[in-house]
């Protein structure tokens, strides 16, 4: 929703833009940071993202990438991991990419290297043979979930660096379900778990 100049005076707020003060918020925030700098939303965010962190494989320009960060930002991860590609295409983001902290990685093993110095187990989401159905495992409070491209999934690399590979329980008739619906669900179930 687009709210336009804000009434003089204005409040005495460090975290508000002059400009959009005086011309308007069209951005696609929640009311609380209308006027608010990119800046202090950013900060404040910081103060309440939840310790998960989402990573996401990008060998073949994923489209979904952008849908993946768009639920992190809703979910409050504390960052999302490109692995792979750097470029990929942020439209479907919604612009939520300004506000959400984005890593890239190029390599499997680069990634599994910085998850390993944080100390944060990486658990794949994937439809593959012996994966434990995410309904049923203990989501750990700090851990990092990766996804696969559209199509191919978790690369093989990525999967021997998991600590386990988890599944999302379908009903229907299709093989798998579109990587950024997963990442919504999975991110759901963490929060289901584990929101303090």
């Amino acid at each position: 929703m687009t709210v336009g100049p804000h009434p003089k005076p204005w409040p005495d707020d460090p975290r508000l833009d002059p400009d959009l003060l005086l011309n308007g918020d069209t951005r696609n925030v929640v009311d609380h940071y209308r006027y608010w700098t990119r800046e202090a939303i950013i900060e404040d965010l910081d103060t309440l993202r939840h310790p998960f962190h989402i990573a996401i494989e990008n060998w073949e320009h994923d489209f979904n990438i952008g849908t993946v960060v768009r639920n992190a930002n809703a979910f409050m991860a504390k960052a999302v991991h490109i692995v792979g590609k750097r470029r990929w295409n942020r439209r479907g983001a919604m612009v939520t990419d300004r506000y959400q902290h984005v890593h890239h990685h190029q390599t499997a093993e680069e990634f599994a290297n910085w998850a390993k110095g944080e100390n944060l187990p990486i658990l794949g989401i994937d439809n593959i043979e012996n994966a434990v159905p995410i309904e049923t495992a203990r989501l750990p409070e700090e851990c990092v979930l990766v996804f696969g491209q559209e199509g191919p999934g978790l690369s093989r690399q990525m999967i021997s660096r998991c600590e386990m590979v988890l599944e999302i329980t379908q009903y229907g008739s299709t093989r798998s379900i579109n990587a950024g619906v997963a990442s919504g669900i999975a991110m759901y179930e963490w929060l289901t778990q584990n929101k303090r």
